[in-house]
């Protein structure tokens, strides 16, 4: 674990109502629960192990060689494991214990001793004000109860001129496709929160203070038994998203270039920002 001093300022979720802290740790307790028991799939999945949005965030890592690293949502570890070669040093956090069980010793067995595991929330990160030079966040913000805390609390552990760097699967914000896609990620996985339109993340990055370096639109191609097989999608599930799938306009099943076997395609976005 990190021996990272906590911050001396309140996270932002402490502030927060009783009701609504109820409601997040309500909602971590499922997210926990659906990625635990996937913690080793997570770790050999090739959507997860490779891409150009990992590339990209390398290339970041690259460009600051004395950074000092926070892989927020780590998952499996993917990002940590990028970026821990070109860095000082790199935390990977999560709330899922399982998942930094398996990113501590995948960093063990690849010499990676730079990388150091942490429990815990997004909205509520044990970091001290003007921690770390960098932010990186991929595939996790779609599971996040309020993203605009998540957003605020990064830029309270940045220091001044760091940057964040979000990677994830964005809404058309179109209504008829967007109400498909959240509805398709809600039955594969019951831990998904939403799909936020490019527009909706420049709105909670600019709530929190940050200026746009770079948006990077991308999209991603998913096999749909290897999809659903990965988080243990039960079987009525998946029968509903094939159905939906079948269901939808034309303009749906083009948008998304379903296939006969269900596997379609995401759009993504990496979104690059700086303490303004």
């Amino acid at each position: 674990m990190s021996d990272t001093p906590p911050s001396a300022s309140r996270p932002d979720s402490a502030n927060a109502p009783a009701a609504t802290q109820d409601t997040h740790h309500a909602h971590n307790a499922v997210v926990t629960g659906q990625f635990g028991p996937q913690a080793a799939a997570y770790l050999t999945s090739a959507n997860h192990a490779r891409g150009a949005d990992l590339e990209q965030l390398a290339a970041i890592a690259r460009a600051h060689p004395g950074a000092q690293v926070l892989d927020l949502g780590c998952g499996a570890g993917h990002v940590s494991f990028f970026a821990a070669p070109h860095v000082a040093r790199v935390v990977a956090y999560d709330l899922s214990a399982d998942m930094l069980g398996v990113v501590a010793g995948e960093a063990a067995k690849r010499g990676l001793t730079n990388v150091d595991t942490q429990l815990g929330a997004a909205e509520s990160l044990p970091f001290a004000d003007a921690s770390f030079d960098l932010v990186f966040s991929r595939y996790s913000a779609h599971h996040w109860a309020d993203v605009g805390a998540a957003l605020r609390e990064m830029r309270r552990v940045l220091k001044p001129g760091g940057r964040v760097v979000i990677c994830d699967v964005v809404s058309t914000g179109q209504p008829l496709l967007d109400t498909y896609l959240q509805a398709v990620e809600v039955l594969r996985d019951t831990s998904h929160v939403r799909n936020y339109a490019t527009s909706e993340w420049l709105t909670m990055a600019a709530g929190a203070r940050f200026s746009v370096a770079s948006l990077t639109p991308r999209t991603l191609d998913l096999d749909f038994k290897t999809w659903t097989t990965r988080m243990r999608t039960p079987a009525p599930m998946q029968v509903a998203i094939r159905a939906l799938q079948t269901a939808m306009a034309d303009d749906v099943r083009r948008h998304f270039r379903i296939q006969d076997d269900g596997s379609f395609t995401l759009d993504t976005l990496t979104l690059e920002l700086i303490v303004g």
